[in-house]
């Protein structure tokens, strides 16, 4: 019997990608699941797929919306263990060219989402003196991509957040994570090849990944292993070397110039208009 057997586990963002791998994981190992999506027509195909019965449109910058997911969760579940936090989206371009609602999009989504949850998930685990958190960021919130620099930011600030709030609650039952993947096989990086060298991540790896930070749980886990070790390395090289190594991978133009944003539009329809 799989050491998750019988946890409650909440996932935003649950109806694709990551989150869909993650709830389809966890459930294999007997984990209790609800997914919220803010996008029902997809959510409700998901749950059926995953034979889920707990689900609930749910819009992350909204509290109300996320303190009613939670509350149908542990009332239909059980009191919450783990609340997973991956909901986010990922628009590439020229800043100077990004949409002020775009912008803020990606803010109230990666960041307040995040925070809102993290709050409203300590507040049910602090008196029971338990419980864990995880909130997807990403290697990105580490290492800077160009095209990509208000998602970094939002990846950053997760980081900054999840690692202070964990420091401050560190002597409690709660435990506080980040996911940081490497760029991944989801809708999210349509239209985009990838640095030169290097794999994308598919969700199945990162699902894996959480599903083990769970059951042994530490600060953080860097998917994959070759990815994380560069952008490891790469903070001990000379910014001039670290600097120049990134263009000769790719990465000055991988999420610019290169990006197909015909392959990319029906992903940012739906992100603008969800």
């Amino acid at each position: 019997m799989s050491a998750l057997h019988g946890k409650v586990v909440a996932i935003t963002g649950g109806a694709r990608g990551i989150g869909y791998a993650t709830a389809k994981e966890l459930l294999g190992r007997g984990c209790r699941v609800a997914i919220g999506d803010v996008d029902e027509v997809r959510l409700k195909e998901a749950a059926l797929e995953l034979g889920i019965d707990t689900y609930a449109r749910l819009d992350v910058t909204d509290p109300g919306s996320f303190r009613a997911f939670l509350d149908l969760v542990e009332t239909e579940l059980g009191d919450l263990d783990v609340l997973i936090n991956n909901a986010g989206i990922m628009p590439t371009g020229h800043t100077h060219e990004e949409e002020d609602a775009v912008t803020r999009r990606q803010v109230e989504i990666n960041v307040l989402g995040v925070i809102y949850g993290t709050k409203l998930a300590l507040e049910r685990m602090l008196p029971r003196d338990r419980g864990h958190i995880i909130n997807t960021a990403s290697l990105a919130g580490e290492l800077a991509v160009p095209g990509l620099a208000t998602y970094c930011g939002t990846k950053h600030a997760v980081i900054g957040f999840t690692e202070a709030a964990r420091l401050e609650y560190r002597k409690t039952g709660i435990r506080l994570s980040t996911v940081r993947p490497t760029f991944t096989n989801t809708e999210l990086v349509a239209g985009t090849a990838g640095a030169k060298g290097f794999r994308n991540a598919e969700p199945e790896e990162i699902a894996r990944a959480t599903a083990a930070l769970i059951e042994k749980p530490k600060p953080f886990v860097r998917v994959t292993r070759v990815a994380g070790g560069m952008v490891t390395g790469m903070k001990f090289v000379p910014r001039r070397i670290a600097e120049g190594l990134s263009s000769a991978l790719g990465g000055d133009d991988v999420f610019l110039d290169e990006v197909d944003m015909s392959a990319r539009k029906s992903y940012l329809d739906r992100i603008r208009g969800s």
